[in-house]
């Protein structure tokens, strides 16, 4: 892939124009956790050797980390079943992390832990704690069922998870003209603190968030609340009441930006590639939906198939195939992919693209 970077992230074969996006795939984070988890086969050969999440979101990443003789941890009725993990065994925490009953059970059961957990992870749980410290209750935005998020809020005191702008609007509302407490209960019964009380516990609210949120709906939300607590205290009592801290990740935002630049550009249609469960591949997903161009989001050049099919899988659907999804004549492809994909998976969907549309040798 450094030849198309080197030639301004653009590559043309016939008909065919590839563009790709200025910063995608693996992040240093990323980078970082999958190298320590092949390196802890290496450093135990012969231990039981077991891993608490997916490493990253991508299919074959956890598949070599299988063929290494890495056991995932199950999940049984929503909850992971730790039960083989034996005394002295070695398990891997993932770059999302986990929680800190997890961590604490692990230790308790005198396991060799490998903590590949993202610095930017670890900052987010840094500022959860602070708002804990002061009695604030944390304000998430995030997933309440993501692996990262549920880490994140393990480490919290008070805390309220918010997936959107709308879901945030309906807090503030709330905050400035009370509601019905029901209603509110109802809305987040999964996505908040225990004995969690929105008629006490949103005088003091602090803001974090999963670091693979859109960077912009992160930084609306914040500026929602601040707006929200200054109308309802006023702007001298403002810092008594809203504490925010910048814990969005830098990776996170150097692929949003670059979507965002090349979905200016001219382009017939759009690759991102990426695991179907990956949060930050699913946003840049949403960017290229927003801004009109077809997309196709795919975990793997085995998703193109032969005679122009495609299995891929629109957002908040399940997957389809479309038939002739790449059209005649030229064509300018974009592509990206998410911080968990590798770059051969990225080259292989480009050869795939290319091969479709060699042109066919005149008999």
């Amino acid at each position: 892939m450094q030849h198309i970077r080197n030639n301004n992230f653009t590559i043309q074969q016939g008909d065919v124009t590839i563009r790709l996006a200025e910063a995608f795939g693996f992040c240093w984070g990323v980078e970082r956790a999958v190298a320590m988890a092949y390196e802890t086969r290496q450093h135990f050969p012969t231990q039981h050797i077991w891993i608490t999440n997916e490493i990253i979101h991508n299919p074959s990443v956890n598949q070599r980390l299988r063929e290494m003789d890495v056991n995932f941890i199950t999940v049984k009725n929503g909850e992971k079943d730790f039960s083989g993990v034996d005394r002295g065994d070695v398990v891997i925490l993932p770059a999302f992390g986990a929680s800190v009953q997890e961590m604490q059970f692990l230790s308790e059961r005198g396991c060799t832990i490998v903590d590949t957990t993202c610095p930017w992870v670890s900052k987010v749980w840094n500022t959860v704690e602070k708002h804990k410290k002061v009695d604030y209750t944390s304000i998430i935005h995030g997933k309440y069922n993501h692996e990262e998020t549920v880490a994140t809020s393990s480490f919290a005191g008070k805390y309220l998870i918010v997936l959107n702008m709308d879901e945030a609007e309906y807090v503030a509302n709330y905050i400035l003209n009370g509601g019905d407490r029901d209603a509110f209960m109802a809305k987040f019964s999964r996505a908040c603190s225990s004995g969690f009380d929105p008629d006490r516990d949103l005088d003091r609210v602090g803001i974090a968030n999963q670091t693979t949120m859109l960077k912009g709906e992160t930084e609306q939300l914040g500026k929602l609340f601040e707006r929200t607590m200054m109308r309802k205290y006023g702007p001298d009592q403002l810092n008594q009441h809203f504490l925010s801290f910048n814990t969005i990740c830098d990776a996170t935002q150097e692929r949003q930006d670059a979507m965002f630049q090349l979905v200016e550009e001219k382009l017939d249609l759009m690759m991102v590639i990426g695991g179907y469960n990956s949060s930050n591949t699913t946003h840049l997903q949403e960017i290229a939906i927003e801004h009109g161009i077809p997309s196709y989001h795919i975990d793997s050049a085995d998703r193109i198939g032969a005679g122009n099919r495609i299995e891929h899988k629109p957002l908040n659907r399940d997957l389809e195939v479309t038939e002739n999804w790449l059209p005649d004549g030229p064509v300018v492809v974009g592509i990206t992919s998410g911080a968990s994909t590798p770059d051969k998976i990225v080259a292989d969907v480009v050869e795939k693209i290319f091969a479709l549309k060699a042109p066919v040798p005149v008999a």
